[in-house]
């Protein structure tokens, strides 16, 4: 909870529904310039315990401490260099989580990321006496997380090499931590697995395995199947060995609706689904039989619905792009809904629309579009912000952010485009905006814009676009592609050296989506969009804010160094090309309040400058480059 100007959420604990919410954990007290934040954070089964990970200066890089909940207790257990990785409590005994080796001196912010391996922590022993868990040292490239069943009988450990939704799964038996037996669930690296929970010897996952749109199944421990394979190790000799394999079940089939999210919740399934980008939720039984709907009642992203098999609730939140997230809590015996913690407004989310557009693609290809303004100004051509992604079968779904709600409250329009390459319809639509597909994302952006300006949203030359990470890909190349379609552009934290991503910290893993840049094909695909390789001397440019931070290890912030200096050596137009950089802010997952409030507003003002914008009491000033400065 955030009082609204706090630099980091503070953790409470609050007991049953009328209980008064107690503080648990205050990050503001942890640094002076609040830059360090409470990341991932997990109670123990009995709750007497709480893991918690501290991420320090935006880094990827977490250090896990554990606490008691009660008396608030910090304990004398650390763990450093864990990163990627989940909390997962062995009952009664401690932790699993994966971590890296500790990196070279200087090199934390750089160095690739390779052998993770997932350890156990017993409470009250140093890191040094962790036990290895799972490990493949003769592939440092996969990377692996361990995840504990609620009644913790059941490891799961989930392997992948990228980050493409592919995995391979390995089951261990718990016997209290003192063994470590693992056997292969799951092999191949084909298909997403993702483990909903586990009752006694029975696991329930979501797939895409002949399920694109992804569907939910079970498997069955106590019936292995016993099938013959080639021998290894010191039985190599022998013509053939047996193996343990294991028969899934459909228990939920695939839909037209992308599956997006899938949790037990006391004896009943609660699953979440995409519809053209905006959540639906329904409850079924735990053989599949339909129970209810929960009413949403509006465009917008429900998430959360946590819990665990046996629970008499569960609580989610329900957000939009004029809705700051609510919580509600579901009784699963009942199937009754009722709000359970509200923000106050400043706003009135009323005088605000909320719509959703299809528009058509450069191939035709048709593309949704959620469009905010005020009701007042519907019919008014405004200047308009353009948001995007379209990347790693990540889906954008309406949310609310302050720094937008400002723009829309000076009078602007804001639009978001579900790009191909995200997975808001997904695999078919993911793979449609990756490797030699992914000229198709910038198309469908491009196409956003032209249809806005077409339909009077916004006029020519009120245009400015907006993207993060795989985002600042996306706008730095299409302000390759179409300079002229747009007033100003802000790519944030973006990659944008497409051949040399592979190379620092995590970018490896994004080959998944990107390509390899050592292979020819791939190269040439990389080289023809790279928004570094690409800026067009003598070009009218748009007005240019790159925005990055020196602690980003996520995608390293040479990438906007890079791009900004060759943008102003090249003879590309009159208006600025400026880079913000900020400090000790990383990626953005963990941003102090201040920090995040100062940044907006500069990309706010300058956006709002270049577009035609009007903020009260801005002054408009426009500053215009001579070429050769």
């Amino acid at each position: 909870r955030n009082a609204g100007l706090q630099n980091q959420s503070q953790l409470f604990v609050r007991d049953g529904l009328e209980g008064k919410p107690r503080l648990l954990l205050d990050p503001n007290t942890w640094a002076r310039d609040g830059a360090t934040a409470l990341a991932d954070w997990e109670p123990s089964k009995s709750g007497k315990l709480f893991a918690y990970a501290v991420q320090d200066g935006g880094s990827d890089w977490r250090t896990i401490r554990v606490m008691t909940a009660k008396g608030g207790k910090i304990l004398a257990d650390e763990i450093r260099w864990a990163k990627f990785s989940g909390l997962s409590w062995v009952v009664g005994q401690g932790l699993l989580c994966s971590r890296f080796p500790a990196p070279p001196g200087g090199q934390e912010f750089q160095q690739l990321n390779t052998n993770q391996a997932v350890y156990f922590h017993r409470i009250g022993t140093p890191q040094s006496a962790d036990t290895l868990v799972y490990a493949t040292p003769d592939n440092p490239a996969l990377r692996h997380v361990g995840q504990v069943t609620h009644d913790g009988r059941w490891a799961v450990v989930t392997t992948s090499r990228g980050t493409d939704a592919k995995y391979e799964l390995h089951l261990i038996r718990l016997d209290g931590g003192k063994n470590w037996p693992v056997q292969r669930l799951v092999d191949g690296l084909d298909h997403e697995w993702r483990l909903i929970e586990g009752i006694g010897d029975t696991l329930y996952f979501v797939t895409n395995k002949d399920a694109p749109r992804l569907k939910v199944v079970r498997v069955d421990l106590t019936r292995p199947e016993q099938v013959r394979v080639p021998c290894e190790g010191e039985l190599e000799q022998a013509t053939a060995c047996t193996q343990s394999r294991y028969t899934f079940t459909d228990l939920i089939p695939e839909r037209a609706e992308t599956l997006d999210r899938a949790q037990i919740v006391g004896d009943r399934l609660i699953l979440s689904y995409l519809k053209d980008a905006a959540s639906t939720a329904e409850v079924v039984s735990l053989d599949g039989k339909p129970v209810q709907r929960i009413e949403l009642n509006a465009i917008g992203t429900a998430s959360g619905f946590t819990g665990q098999p046996g629970d008499p609730e569960t609580f989610y939140s329900f957000s939009s792009f004029n809705q700051p997230s609510a919580i509600y809590r579901y009784d699963s015996r009942t199937g009754a809904s009722a709000p359970f913690a509200s923000p106050r407004l400043t706003f009135a989310p009323e005088d605000y629309a909320v719509e959703q557009r299809f528009y058509a693609s450069k191939d035709g290809t048709r593309v949704p579009m959620f469009l905010v303004r005020k009701k007042a100004l519907v019919g008014t051509s405004l200047p308009t912000l353009l948001y995007g992604y379209g990347g790693f079968d990540v889906s954008l779904t309406p949310s609310f952010s302050a720094v937008r709600m400002a723009w829309l409250e000076a009078g602007g329009a804001f639009a978001m485009a579900n790009l191909r390459g995200g997975g808001e319809y997904g695999k078919a639509w993911h793979d449609a905006g990756r490797l030699a597909n992914k000229q198709n994302v910038f198309d469908d952006f491009i196409a956003a814009g032209e249809y806005l300006i077409a339909q009077g949203v916004t006029p020519k030359g009120g245009l400015a676009i907006q993207g993060g990470s795989n985002g600042g890909l996306l706008v730095g190349a299409v302000v390759n592609q179409r300079p002229d379609l747009f007033a100003a552009a802000n790519p944030a934290v973006g990659v944008m050296d497409m051949l040399r991503f592979d190379r620092f910290t995590a970018g490896r893993f994004w080959v998944d989506d990107y390509g390899h840049p050592d292979k020819e094909a791939d190269f040439r695909v990389l080289r023809a969009y790279s928004p570094y390789h690409n800026i067009r001397s003598g070009a009218d440019y748009p007005a240019v804010l790159v925005t990055t931070a020196d602690t980003d290890d996520r995608v390293v912030p040479g990438h906007s160094f890079k791009y900004t200096a060759a943008l102003q050596a090249a003879r590309a137009g009159t208006r600025p090309h400026l880079i913000r950089i900020e400090t000790r802010a990383g990626h953005g997952a963990g941003k102090p309040t201040d920090k995040a409030v100062a940044e907006g507003a500069d990309v706010l003002a300058f956006l709002a400058q270049w577009s035609g914008l009007t903020i009260p009491g801005q002054v408009v000033q426009k500053t215009v480059l001579k070429p050769e400065r």
